[in-house]
């Protein structure tokens, strides 16, 4: 019964999360609206459609998950006719024609009808149930804990009845304030097609993912810990020994792959039984380089007591989309691991992550217990795939020997005092302390030219093409130049055709001692694959610097500097 409670506090608490937002204006379109004929059928339609949407996702499998995906789409565009239809009298007057009489019942919805508000408020359910993915994964945990069963059902029947029943008193106070206003303002007309607006807002935020995507993670960052911390006092610790890793939700599984790299297709049916390590990861992040030598060789040292690592590859730039490119970095990194390449970020979604590197920790009964974002940390992490090791095997926890991974060039780790200078995007839409005369002309060519730099500003010297992602050079001869303070610079570049030949002088010398991995001492170097390259590394520790890198053939494409 407590779990029962906790979920519909969970629900109830829904109303004051970002996840809530997108449906906000399809429910209160319907504000000074008869209790009994409007809210009540929405709220009963938006409930009901939400519980079983959500069992048939925690119960029967994929399936499922593709059918709701059909329906969603389906409710999107019932939603978006039904905001057309509050904007203007002439499109709710097209869909009372016959031989529409979808449309037709839509338009009821405009009214003060049973039919209509039942039929909205099924809509508002199929497009709720991916959003609340983050906050009711936590009450997933809780039911399966128990297993799938028919407490599977209640327990969402009652997170859906709590968030109906601040959304009803919510929509009882702002129906009072709607009547109030339309009679003292006159206004009920233009208040309609407001609402319509916000319904239509709320339509094209649900479209383009961002329900699932940023407003999710807010809400999960905002209400998760209460709903946690009410969830492992009344059922993690029945299953889970004291001291032992909490739960922080089920394993969502890797359903979404454009491909594997590796190994075949893996699922959370066949990873049972085993301890799972995903790392979120994309190819060009200086972070997570830093990162994979720790992953590499946890994935050596653990493989026969039961780990799995997957690494989740998932595309800054678009050229990380591309599986060439992914798999000459697995390559060149030395991974043995099974890697799912996430292009349409469908699994970075199902986890909620917001992160790279990420490490999410999965234990042998397909539960989250741990996860970590960034760098760093590497004991603690390693002490926690230790623990839940022994767990699935019931045998004592070990503390002491951990790993020492071979870590050259960029995947060293980073300067412990930190970078003093800020990752840089060369691209028009994130560019920052941009210092050549006359700005950047986005997406034209254009002559540029150096300048004085004061500390962290860069320029470009020679014919430049400034994309929304990348600068490419359109001759040869031309420069990069930078005003930096880090021990290491690296630069995300590459070429879409023959190699690119380049010159690194820092403060109008050759690096000598101070170059990098991907140059030599006279700072000679070359560019072919797109991805990450060290040019300078001091030996001497962090200090300012006068970076220049001059291409001495066309073709050079420049994404964003890197530091550590």
């Amino acid at each position: 019964m407590a779990l029962f409670v906790v979920a519909y506090l969970a629900g109830v608490l829904t109303i004051v999360s970002p996840c809530i937002l997108p449906i906000l204006p399809f429910v209160f379109a319907r504000a000074g609206r008869s209790f009994a004929r409007s809210t009540l059928p929405l709220l009963t339609g938006m409930a009901a459609t939400f519980t079983v949407i959500t069992t048939l996702g925690a119960v029967a499998g994929n399936w499922a998950v593709q059918a709701n995906a059909i329906g969603r789409i389906a409710a999107i565009v019932l939603l978006g006719l039904f905001g057309l239809t509050l904007v203007s009298d002439r499109i709710a007057a097209l869909f009372t024609r016959p031989i529409v009489a979808l449309g037709n019942r839509l338009a009821d919805a405009a009214r003060p009808g049973i039919g209509g508000s039942l039929l909205l408020g099924v809509a508002t359910g199929l497009v709720w149930a991916p959003c609340a993915g983050p906050v009711l994964g936590l009450v997933l945990t809780g039911a399966a804990l128990q297993g799938p069963g028919p407490q599977t059902s209640l327990l969402l029947g009652a997170y859906a009845a709590g968030t109906a029943t601040s959304l009803g008193l919510a929509l009882l106070v702002g129906g009072r304030v709607f009547a109030a206003m339309k009679r003292s303002l006159a206004l009920g007309t233009h208040l309609r097609r407001i609402a319509g607006a916000a319904v239509l807002a709320g339509v094209a935020t649900i479209g383009l993912g961002l329900d699932a995507g940023l407003l999710a993670r807010l809400s999960y960052a905002g209400t998760a810990t209460i709903e946690q911390n009410l969830l492992n006092r009344l059922a993690g610790q029945a299953r889970n020994p004291p001291g032992a890793l909490p739960v922080e939700g089920m394993f969502p599984g890797l359903n979404g792959a454009t491909t594997w790299l590796n190994a075949a297709p893996l699922t959370a049916e066949g990873l049972r039984g085993k301890v799972v390590l995903v790392n979120f990861w994309t190819y060009s992040c200086i972070n997570c380089i830093r990162s994979l030598p720790y992953v590499r060789a946890w994935a050596e040292a653990y493989r026969d007591q039961g780990l799995v690592v997957i690494g989740v590859h998932a595309p800054e730039f678009a050229f990380e989309k591309q599986v060439g490119n992914v798999e000459r970095a697995i390559g060149r990194f030395g991974l043995p691991y099974p890697v799912a390449v996430d292009n349409d970020f469908r699994i970075w979604r199902a986890f909620g992550n917001s992160y790279w590197p990420a490490l999410y920790l999965i234990d042998a009964e397909g539960r989250i217990r741990y996860h970590h974002f960034g760098e760093g940390s590497y004991q603690q992490s390693e002490q926690a795939i230790r623990d839940l090791l022994a767990e699935a095997a019931d045998t004592p926890r070990s503390t002491s020997g951990f790993v020492t991974p071979d870590a050259p060039g960029a995947q060293a780790p980073a300067d412990p005092a930190g970078p003093r200078s800020a990752e840089t995007y060369l691209g028009f839409e994130q560019a920052t302390n941009f210092a050549s005369p006359a700005g950047i002309l986005p997406g034209r060519p254009r002559d540029y030219a150096a300048a004085d730099l004061r500390l962290n500003q860069w320029a470009l010297s020679g014919n430049w093409t400034v994309g929304p992602e990348r600068a490419v050079l359109n001759g040869d001869g031309g420069a990069i130049l930078y005003r930096f303070n880090a021990r290491d610079l690296h630069l995300v570049a590459g070429t879409a055709g023959k190699p690119v030949r380049f010159r690194v002088t820092i403060d109008g010398q050759p690096p000598g001692a101070n170059h990098g991995a991907d140059v030599d001492a006279d700072g000679q170097g070359t560019l072919t694959d797109v991805r990450l390259y060290q040019l300078v590394r001091q030996s001497a520790g962090a200090r300012p610097r006068l970076f220049e890198i001059r291409f001495l053939d066309p073709g050079a494409e420049a994404y964003a500097f890197t530091f550590g």
